[in-house]
């Protein structure tokens, strides 16, 4: 069954797996707020376990807001979670500052031993570089974009890699939005480095970014709804939000201009998981209506694949009784 919370609505969400359940950290805010769109000024982490990645068990909150000035004074949104060789779980965020009309993110670090019980560093882990990076004013973007981490181990050996949702620092204002990159030899230091897309390849941003390795073929998994895509590209689009591209590696560069659309279904923040027999699944949140009304919940895990004839993931279609 999707997962859902009776007095909460749910969203962005990741996974990890430990080997013997799988762990998601989603965010989720109170329906007594009334409107939709004020979860993101409320988003709080929770934490639930699966064995088959359908029932969930919830496990409440982990991760909160509690100090006025901290980087995350206000909210604590996406990020990912992985096991450094330490032994150490590390779990990279947002933390999300907002102001009366803009909003300013950053990236944090929390720390567990056993998944369930987590300890946010207080010190920010990167802001953007205004070198390769768009901050907050130099444009009239509404927000400082630098969030969803999304970390992994260089595949040979040579440390770790995080992709971010950013924002170029030129370009037209709608069309700025490119897939951040920073480097660390020991998951504590990180360097930000260039950009790994360019502008102008019609997103104002790449969400929930997740580098992939799915049937041989390397690739990137991104979101980026048609009320963000750049005005260009948004012109006659009939499409879902969640996006995928093949690369030559997984470390990037990414051609995002050549991204497709991986499903018309309404669903955003997709993300890949593999099940215990191994094949891959694909997970979401059910996005806005055009309404403005929010169901606030994650999906069932979709089986998909990766199909050279579209150059892009695809879903596998259920078959069909005789």
């Amino acid at each position: 069954m999707a997962f859902s919370l009776k007095d909460s609505w749910v969203w962005d969400f990741w996974l990890t797996d430990d080997g013997d359940s799988f762990h998601m950290y989603y965010l989720h805010a109170p329906k007594r707020l009334g409107d939709p769109a004020l979860r993101h000024r409320n988003a709080r982490i929770g934490h639930a376990t699966s064995h088959d990645l359908t029932t969930w068990e919830s496990h409440g909150v982990v991760l909160q807001p509690d100090d006025p000035e901290g980087f995350d004074a206000t909210s604590t949104w996406t990020g990912s979670v992985l096991q450094g060789p330490d032994g150490l779980w590390r779990m990279f965020y947002t933390g999300a500052r907002f102001y009366e009309a803009h909003n300013i993110e950053a990236i944090g670090v929390a720390t567990s031993r056993d998944l369930y019980s987590w300890t946010t560093q207080p010190a920010v882990v990167l802001e953007p570089d205004r070198r390769w990076y768009e901050r907050y004013g130099d444009s009239t973007w509404p927000e400082e974009a630098w969030r969803d981490p999304w970390v992994f181990a260089d595949p040979e050996g040579d440390g770790w890699h995080m992709l971010i949702t950013a924002r170029a620092n030129q370009g037209e204002v709608d069309n700025r939005g490119v897939i951040g990159h920073a480097v660390s030899s020991d998951l504590e230091t990180w360097e930000v480095q260039p950009p790994l897309s360019q502008p102008g390849a019609g997103f104002g941003h790449l969400e929930v970014p997740q580098a992939i390795t799915i049937n041989g073929q390397t690739g990137l998994l991104f979101s980026c709804g048609v009320d963000t895509l750049s005005a260009r590209k948004a012109e006659g689009f009939d499409g879902g939000g969640i996006w995928s591209l093949p690369t030559n590696q997984i470390t990037g560069p990414f051609d995002v201009a050549t991204a497709t659309v991986v499903t018309t279904e309404p669903l955003y923040s997709g993300r890949l998981i593999q099940d215990r027999s191994g094949q891959w699944l694909m997970m979401a949140c059910h996005d806005a209506h055009s309404d403005g009304s929010f169901d606030g919940l994650v999906s069932d895990p979709l089986p998909v694949h990766w199909d050279p004839q579209r150059g892009g993931l695809a879903i596998i279609a259920p078959s069909k009784n005789p």
